[in-house]
């Protein structure tokens, strides 16, 4: 049974120790770009719009 290296969630690449769970510094700076510029989502309630709530 041969177990596959665990590969980059952002290009697929094998995963390197020193930037794990990424390949590198680049992929690992992409993940944070995503983060900051809210590429990512968790599942809730729907956000409460207060400026249509004073209209």
């Amino acid at each position: 049974m041969t177990i596959l290296p665990k590969k980059c969630p952002i290009c697929g690449k094998p995963r390197h120790a020193e930037h794990a769970p990424f390949c590198s510094t680049r992929c690992k700076d992409r993940d944070l770009v995503r983060w900051l510029d809210d590429g990512y989502a968790l599942p809730g309630p729907p956000a409460i719009d207060e400026e249509a709530d004073k209209a």
